[in-house]
């Protein structure tokens, strides 16, 4: 036989072989899509009539399938294949295939599983810290939530239920079960994997903390029994490898392992459907229903939501560092006409995020508004999916580009990045709060104060705390979000504005897909600067201090010779060491500005001038970010006790004079 024919029987054969295989394991659908050509190829290769299409307002749009890429960005520890039903009267049945790989180096054998719906059952831990209140938005009287694991079994069928139990590793709260473990038959081996089958229904709660129901409208956010995240040695600090097992608490946001996602959604015909990635197959109507199909890969969450209401409007872009996504716009009818408001903030945060930090590896955006009455469902991030602010009216404010950009900026730090928001919500939440400055400025000339936002800190404490660590919901937001965005402020301030976008942009590229750590960032600046940043971050990341420069003392008085002779005593009672500026102003209108080291905690300064010194000033020009204590900055000259007296014999004669006028 030929040796060409011979090589084409064997390719043939062992790609027959692999594909049933894939079928054996529950993945030929995402192979198959992975590789298929999409059925919207043509339009694809034509952008110019894409564009001509892409402002219209209606379903057919979100339709068109899109093909994954077969590129590997992240570990993927975990794939699921899950199909999920949204009932008549508002709850979720659904069932899910996962497969979870050992990315570590010892065998396994308990798997943990956040079950996130009974976060909102009576008596759970984020009940109890929250007080069945977020961001404002308040739990509606009895609008509990739940999720039952109605099935849980290996791949070959044997039951695990009677091994399943939940734990409260954080608090001890017996009636919390957010979270829950059980023993698997055979340990899984490091490299290995083990494929588990689920069925669970989830009670939806009325809308509150990013998930729930509000009349017709569904944000799924946390939906499905999710594997918890197993850390390697070395990953974050971790001396030994091993699951990271928490509650869902009442400050905390979430922390998953990479990996691939294939969810099938089934809603009324009438509902439109946005959700995490791209569509692979063309939307099923059968029995008065509707189906999606949606497959996700390099992603660590999976949400998604549903209404009949929506207004869809689809645009395709693309820029440096944007290879090329469609943008998918779900509009509350309320926002119809401000389609072009979202749009442009979409794409100018996009376009910014891709130049200063690097790709956008996803091809697809989903931004959905919330109606008014799902107030909190709004401004939350998921892989490729954000919530913009609630339609509370039909002409809002710059809150509707900032909440916007905010989210998408998540996509890079929450998204791609990926901290632990449960131990290190700050490397999110904080840098996404700078990040949405620098992109109000750029896009929309808005800036911020940092001297008067510094002032809020009344509480600060460390930024490396448990979530729930903080001493409240108001103190996790002062330190978490503003706190954590004055850090990287004080650093630009100090390294200027090129050098920390250089810092900014090597620790994305050196990071993404890796779970970096504080101190991970920490050697970033040190790479980036060629510098040591220790007391930097002691003082700032790890023991929560804000900085304290201080005008203790001055005087002055006559010097020997002529003249006068001023000592002036600064201190710093607070904070890292960093070069502060010192202005001293004299009588004569003269004015001098001297660079203090800021090294010693105290340092005294001697002056010798013409004229008596009037005040010293420290930091006039509001340079140290971290300073919420400017009231001491400024120290007018003390009185020599000579003139203090005659200045107060003076004060009381004319007091007793006015007083003498009063009683005539």
């Amino acid at each position: 036989m030929p040796h060409r024919r011979l090589f084409r029987i064997l390719v043939l054969a062992v790609s027959a072989a692999v594909l049933v295989v894939s079928v054996r394991f529950g993945f030929a659908d995402a192979w198959l899509d992975q590789y298929a050509i999409p059925a919207n190829a043509q339009l694809e290769e034509q952008p110019a009539a894409e564009d001509a299409a892409a402002m219209q307002s209606s379903e057919s749009g979100a339709d068109i399938p899109i093909a994954p890429k077969p590129v590997v960005l992240s570990n993927r520890v975990t794939e699921y294949h899950i199909s999920v039903k949204l009932e008549d009267d508002g709850t979720l049945t659904g069932e899910q295939t996962v497969t979870w790989k050992n990315p570590g180096r010892k065998p396994v054998s308990d798997i943990y599983l956040h079950l996130y719906p009974n976060a909102f059952s009576p008596g759970s831990t984020f009940l109890k810290e929250s007080g069945g209140q977020l961001r404002e938005d308040k739990m509606k009287p009895g609008g509990y939530g739940s999720m039952t694991l109605t099935s849980l079994t290996t791949e070959e069928g044997e039951t695990l239920l009677p091994r399943f139990r939940y734990v409260q590793p954080d608090d001890g709260n017996a009636s919390d079960k957010t979270l829950a473990t059980f023993r698997l038959p055979e340990a899984v081996k490091p490299g290995g994997e083990t494929t588990l089958r689920m069925k669970f229904t989830v009670q939806l709660p009325q809308v509150f903390a990013r998930m729930g129901q509000a009349g017709d409208f569904v944000m799924a956010g946390q939906w499905f029994p999710k594997i918890a995240a197993y850390e390697t040695a070395g990953t974050r600090g971790r001396d030994a490898e091993g699951w990271d097992t928490h509650q869902y608490h009442g400050n905390s946001e979430f922390y998953s392992d990479f990996g691939i996602y294939s969810v099938k959604i089934n809603v009324p015909e009438q509902n439109i459907v946005a959700a995490t990635g791209a569509m692979t197959q063309q939307v099923v109507n059968k029995d008065g229903r509707k189906i999606y199909q949606f497959y996700a890969d390099d992603v660590h969450d999976f949400g998604w939501s549903t209404s009949p209401s929506y207004t869809y409007v689809e645009n395709s872009f693309s820029s440096a560092g944007v290879p090329g996504l469609r943008i998918k716009l779900y509009l509350d009818p309320l926002h119809k006409d401000l389609a072009d408001r979202y749009m442009h903030a979409a794409k100018s945060a996009l376009a910014k995020l891709g130049q200063w930090y690097g790709d956008y590896p996803y091809s697809t955006l989903s931004i959905v508004v919330p109606p008014a009455d799902a107030n909190g469902a709004g401004g939350m991030e998921y892989p490729t999916l954000v919530t913009a602010a609630a339609a509370k009216n039909d002409s809002p404010g710059y809150e509707l580009e900032r909440t916007l950009v905010h989210e998408i900026a998540h996509q890079y730090w929450y998204g791609i990045v990926a901290s632990n928001e449960f131990e290190e919500a700050w490397l999110d939440e904080g840098f996404t709060s700078y990040t949405e400055d620098k992109l109000m400025s750029a896009i929309y000339g808005i800036g911020s104060n940092s001297t008067i936002e510094a002032s809020y800190m009344t509480n600060p404490q460390p930024l490396k705390l448990d979530s729930w660590g903080y001493d409240s919901s108001d103190s996790y937001a002062e330190n978490v979000y503003l706190r954590g965005k004055l850090v990287l402020q004080a650093i630009e301030k100090q390294v200027g504005e090129k050098t920390m976008s250089k810092i900014m942009r090597y620790y994305f590229q050196r990071y993404r897909f890796k779970h970096p750590s504080s101190t991970d960032f920490q050697k970033a600046v040190e790479a980036v600067t060629k510098g040591k940043w220790s007391d930097f971050f002691q003082a700032y990341v790890y023991n929560g201090q804000m900085a304290d420069f201080a005008v203790q003392s001055i005087q002055s008085s006559p010097a020997p010779g002529g003249g006068y002779e001023s000592m002036v005593v600064l201190r710093r009672n607070g904070g890292s060491p960093q070069p502060v500026t010192v202005l001293f102003q004299f009588a004569d209108g003269s004015a001098v500005r001297k660079t203090w080291n800021g090294q010693q905690s105290q340092v005294q300064m001697k002056l010798t001038h013409a004229q008596p010194l009037l005040f010293a000033a420290i930091d006039p020009s509001n340079s140290v970010v971290l300073d919420n204590l400017r009231y001491n900055n400024y120290l007018k000259t003390e009185v020599q006790e000579k003139t203090r007296t005659r200045f107060n014999i003076g004060l009381s004669k004319l007091i007793d004079g006015l007083l003498g006028t009063l009683a005539w």
